[in-house]
């Protein structure tokens, strides 16, 4: 679930607990780098103050400051030719700007810049604008630079980074009040039937009970603007925002086209594998005693005394020993990588990288260096779906699109010592939304940890060798609606990068009747339902330089004779080595069984036995995922990017991402069509790109209630050195170990420690181990579910 309706991206921003700044007083922070929380105190007492470092160049790619937000702003409301009503103002009919972000700069201009043979890139800014004032609503992306501010400063025609010539997208969804006001009055007009069925009523004064919400993206039938909605019951008098576990199984279908509500109407109603072409039907079918009920979940909405199976808090028989304090990470020595705050960018080991973060995607990395040489121009995420099935109307009809919510907007602050070690290195995140300037504290952290299992070992009948395996993590938690998807980057002592994404959170659920074959009975009156989750990284890999290849090498079956063999024919395998020499043949499905390697080599560096230098891409926990759905009634010609694997195509600065925000309002015709980045490009020896698909298919049974757990809903892939080496690197670490046994009774066992200091030693103060929870502030929650984009940020007790 994400919104009563398909909403436009001007309000999807959240209130936060730092301090805020209208943009027209962007100097009300009193820090000077917002954006930037530095946890030193964790170390001031400890004599171990984190390492120190200046990055080699500024951060091209960083978020836009609250000034130079500030500054766009202000200047696109003296443009005459936009008509700009301000935020606070504003209303269905006008226009508006929604979101200021940055527009990264090109790669052919910052890779110029990067090595020293070409100037910095200026800086520009996108701004999505509704234009609301229309008998036919857009929103549209355009470009403002360069920045600063001054008489060189223009409108920028962003057509180029759109597949169909125009970042215009026509907006079906821009009257949010006159829909709310039109599916009250139809359910106060059956509140005596919804009694009935579903002891709950729904009423133009009175919706306490519950809610109405329904299908995202809408439906465009004949050229008609279709809605289907559903009920669902409230959690009131408690904390708990349980809303997605309390469909009621009763569903209306609208006609919203157009802006006149007066020529809106009702299709049709369904219940329980029943549907009736017309209110009047309807009623007559429930006067007359046709209808037949389905069973009702026990209550339509809940309050403190029920809370128990949809409630988060502690419930149940104690766990044996569960009084004693559990294990917890430290970092006796402190911090070991280095943070430059200013420009984020960071040292670890031999990795180097800068830090972005946007309103759509949230955290992405740059520029990604390992032992000085870049190996990634870019890695993040760039698009997620989360594609429902069920026998309902609602169900059926939902298929989210994800960075239209934003990821950024709801990356709230992690909590300490659960989310991220109590001795992470903590940064702020920072969007523009809504004509505002908004932090979310504490967002993204940086620890090290112990993985819990050697990166390599071996025992002998004389020695035994372990290396500990040692970790950098950067990591944030976007909850987008129901959902809490927890993003973590790895950095390994062996060259590898692992990317993961793992899922928490509220289910959405389907009611019970007619659902047996879309998913498991979870409770009473409720059913499990189905759907899959795809997240789409981009990973822009540069071996060497920026002229790649993508290989595959198989492990294959054979049946071969050797001279050795009398002419016998030995069952056994070999390796086959086969190119992807154009986009004709680059979209993926990873094969099973772990046989075939997916490379990305550079044919004219290789190492000194004649093998080409690469990385290679792997499937973690989880593997790779891809929509069952491969021909999508909801996403039409937006889910291109996630019917396979993985993909490869040419980079291309007018292809920076396989998605755009906006496409939710009209899969039909989305501003990036990803299907169209495949027009027959070699990739023999070009600047390759991978777009690389996470995800799970989620059936959920019994123990999703009341959360989906983090230890099953979790998907990963790795990149790690190939042939890219002369050998293992984690060797150069001075944490391992080498035992020479003692003999029995006699010698003592000889450690050889490789030059690592002596393990701290003295009394541990355990109350560094455990975050002071009372300072957290957390961030004050915008009314999503149901949306009023008049007042985006009405204080509520749930985000759903």
């Amino acid at each position: 679930m994400r919104s009563l309706f398909a909403v436009p991206l001007l309000f999807l921003v959240a209130h936060v607990s730092a301090k805020v700044s209208r943009l027209s007083h962007p100097h009300t922070y009193h820090k000077e780098h917002p954006d930037t929380y530095i946890n030193e105190a964790d170390f001031k007492d400890s004599g171990y103050p984190p390492p120190r470092t200046h990055a080699p160049s500024s951060n091209i790619w960083a978020t836009l400051s609250n000034d130079e937000a500030a500054s766009v702003i202000h200047w696109l409301h003296h443009q005459n030719s936009l008509n700009l009503t301000s935020a606070k103002k504003a209303g269905a009919w006008d226009n508006t700007i929604s979101v200021v972000d940055l527009l990264a700069p090109n790669k052919t201009d910052a890779n110029k810049y990067l090595s020293g043979q070409g100037p910095k890139p200026p800086r520009y800014a996108v701004a999505t604008i509704m234009f609301g004032a229309s008998e036919h609503p857009y929103v549209q992306d355009i470009g403002v630079g360069p920045l600063p501010i001054s008489n060189n400063t223009h409108l920028l025609d962003l057509s180029y980074l759109s597949t169909k010539g125009s970042t215009k997208i026509r907006n079906y969804n821009s009257d949010e009040e006159l829909q709310t006001k039109f599916l009250r009055n139809i359910s106060t007009s059956v509140a005596d039937i919804t009694k009935d069925l579903i002891n709950m009523t729904i009423t133009t004064h009175d919706h306490s009970q519950g809610d109405i919400w329904g299908i995202d993206p809408l439906w465009i039938e004949d050229d008609r603007v279709i809605y289907w909605v559903s009920y669902f019951g409230n959690v009131q008098g408690f904390q708990f925002d349980g809303t997605t576990l309390l469909p009621q199984g009763l569903f209306f279908k609208c006609d919203i086209t157009g802006r006149d509500i007066s020529k809106w109407s009702v299709k049709g109603w369904y219940y329980n594998g029943q549907f009736w072409n017309s209110t009047e039907a309807f009623r007559d079918a429930w006067e007359h005693g046709k209808i037949q009920k389905a069973d009702q979940i026990n209550s339509p909405y809940l309050d403190a005394d029920q809370h128990a199976w949809y409630g988060t808090d502690r419930f149940g028989k104690a766990l044996p020993h569960d009084e004693k304090a559990p294990p917890v990470s430290i970092a006796p020595e402190g911090q070991r990588f280095a943070v430059d705050s200013k420009n984020r960018y960071v040292e670890w080991m031999d990795f180097s990288f800068y830090i972005t973060f946007t309103r759509d995607t949230g955290m992405r990395l740059f520029d990604v260096k390992y032992k000085n040489q870049t190996i990634l121009y870019e890695l993040g995420l760039q698009e997620a779906i989360a594609h429902y099935a069920g026998s309902d109307p609602v169900q059926t009809g939902t298929a989210y699109l994800d960075t239209y919510y934003s990821f950024g907007a709801y990356a709230f602050e992690l909590v300490d010592g659960y989310d991220c070690p109590t001795y992470s290195h903590y940064l702020n995140a920072t969007f523009h939304a809504g004509e505002e300037s908004r932090t979310h504290r504490n967002a993204i952290c940086l620890f090290e940890m112990d993985m819990q299992l050697p990166i390599s070992r071996h025992s002998s009948a004389k020695y035994v060798t372990v290396t500990r395996n040692t970790a950098l993590v950067l990591r944030s938690v976007s909850t987008v609606g129901n959902y809490d998807y927890t993003f973590s980057y790895y950095f390994y002592l062996d060259g590898s990068i692992e990317v993961k994404v793992s899922a928490s959170g509220y289910i959405q659920s389907a009611y019970y009747a007619q659902n047996d074959e879309y998913g498991y009975r979870i409770h009473h009156g409720l059913s499990g339902s189905m759907h899959d989750h795809v997240l789409t990284f981009k990973a822009d890999v540069d071996v060497l330089g920026t002229n790649n290849s993508f290989a595959k090498h198989g492990a294959v079956a054979s049946k071969e004779s050797y001279p050795w063999s009398a002419g016998h024919k030995r069952s056994t395998m070999k390796m086959n080595r086969t190119w992807i020499g154009s986009e004709d043949e680059s979209r993926l499905h990873v094969e099973g069984n772990g046989q075939v390697q997916y490379l990305v080599l550079n044919k004219d560096e290789t190492n000194e036995y004649g093998e080409p230098r690469g990385y290679r891409i792997m499937p973690g926990m989880g593997g790779l995922h891809h929509l069952t759905i491969q021909e999508s009634e909801d996403l039409i010609n937006s889910q291109s990017f996630a019917t396979h694997h993985m993909y490869i195509t040419k980079q291309k600065d007018t292809e920076p991402r396989v998605s755009n925000a906006n496409n939710n309002l009209n899969p039909r015709d989305p501003i990036v069509d990803f299907n169209k980045f495949f027009d027959g490009d070699s990739l023999d020896q070009e600047d390759l790109v991978l777009w690389v698909n996470l995800g799970m298919t989620h059936i959920p049974h019994t123990g999703d209630l009341p959360n989906t757990v983090q230890s099953t809903a979790q998907s990963s892939f790795m990149l790690l050195p190939h042939n890219y080496l002369k050998g293992d690197p984690s060797r150069q670490t001075k944490e391992m170990v080498r035992i020479q046994y003692g003999k029995k009774n006699e010698d003592m066992a000889k450690v050889h420690t490789f030059g690592s200091l002596p393990h701290p030693r003295g009394l541990l103060n355990l109350s560094s181990a455990y975050a002071d929870l009372t300072q957290y502030a957390g961030d004050v929650a915008i009314r999503k579910f149901p949306y009023d984009p008049l007042h985006p940020y009405n204080d509520t007790d749930s985000i759903v």
